[in-house]
């Protein structure tokens, strides 16, 4: 019996994590003699923390958690490195404003409090637009970290905050539970480079093989999910991944993911423009004060390229 190589892979929960799922399914990680421990993270802080330690190999994270742990400035503060490097593309993310069934425009929030993952990531800036586009001023609420989406749509539920952001399913689950949703990052950025796969960087370092044939697998795992003959075996492994997908929103949340406009990024391609609007957004709202301009500084994209024959 062949070894296979174990690759610990960290994630938030969520429908892009799809193809992961659907390469697991259809043994394409195992064709590449890899087998794949994959954990979901709580929140951003946690998945720095854990891939500081050395836990981690690779990370479904975003593409601003990135930047930030690569200019200092983390949410879990600069004693953390997880030294992450941007491998390849994974969604353009569609980032929804859910609020409570009472909250109908962004001035009914005035006064209430917001539900985010951490204070200074990227997602967090998403939100602070659109509020200020909404006409809301920083101090019209009060922010809170929860943690990852789950965490944060379930605080809405409950009624313990007025709102929050989510991705897929967490937004069409809202709107069949009756809450609203105020806004979507895709009605004011052309392209937001939201979710990205990084590796962490001395691992990556000392296992190129290993990182080729991952990559190789997701993309096959992407493939087989953004083929439309495919779609209903898709439904049927995300609803057995995420059974908190009722039924009723099973249909929008694939159209939602299936979409690059709102999903998943076919080829798992690195989105120029969206990558510079993620840098715009920390360098307006984050700490370092300094105006950021270089998506280069955060990638890595040799592999990738050899495997697809990009050169």
């Amino acid at each position: 019996m062949t070894h296979k190589q174990t690759v610990r892979v960290i994630a938030f929960p969520g429908a892009p994590n799809l193809p992961v799922f659907a390469a697991s399914e259809n043994g394409f990680f195992e064709a590449e003699g890899l087998s794949i421990e994959l954990t979901l993270t709580p929140n951003s802080i946690a998945q720095a923390e854990r891939t500081a330690a050395g836990e981690f190999d690779i990370i479904f994270t975003a593409f601003d958690n990135i930047v930030a742990y690569g200019e200092g400035q983390g949410p879990a503060g600069a004693a953390v490195n997880p030294d992450y490097v941007t491998i390849m593309g994974a969604t353009q993310l569609e980032l929804a404003i859910v609020a409570a069934p009472d909250v109908k425009s962004y001035s009914d929030l005035k006064g209430r409090s917001i539900a985010l993952d951490a204070l200074s990531t990227g997602f967090a800036f998403v939100l602070y637009e659109m509020f200020a586009r909404g006409g809301l001023k920083p101090e019209d609420v009060t922010y809170v970290p929860v943690g990852a989406t789950p965490q944060r749509w379930q605080s809405v539920k409950s009624g313990e905050h007025a709102a929050t952001l989510t991705i897929e399913p967490f937004t069409s689950i809202a709107r069949k539970s009756g809450f609203n949703v105020l806004g979507l990052s895709t009605e004011i950025f052309d392209s937001y480079q939201g979710g990205a796969v990084a590796a962490h960087r001395p691992w990556a370092e000392q296992n190129p093989e290993t990182v080729k044939a991952f990559i190789r697998a997701y993309l096959k795992g992407l493939a087989w999910t953004l083929d439309p003959l495919n779609r209903s075996q898709a439904e049927r492994i995300l609803q057995e991944k995420m059974p908190e997908i009722q039924p009723a929103a099973l249909q929008s949340v694939m159209t939602s993911v299936l979409s690059p406009r709102s999903g998943l990024t076919p080829d798992a391609k690195i989105l120029a423009d969206g990558m510079t609007r993620v840098l715009e957004l920390r360098s307006r709202f984050g700490k370092g004060g300094t105006t950021l301009t270089d998506p280069s500084k955060y990638l890595d994209l040799a592999h990738y390229n050899t495997v697809t024959g990009n050169r």
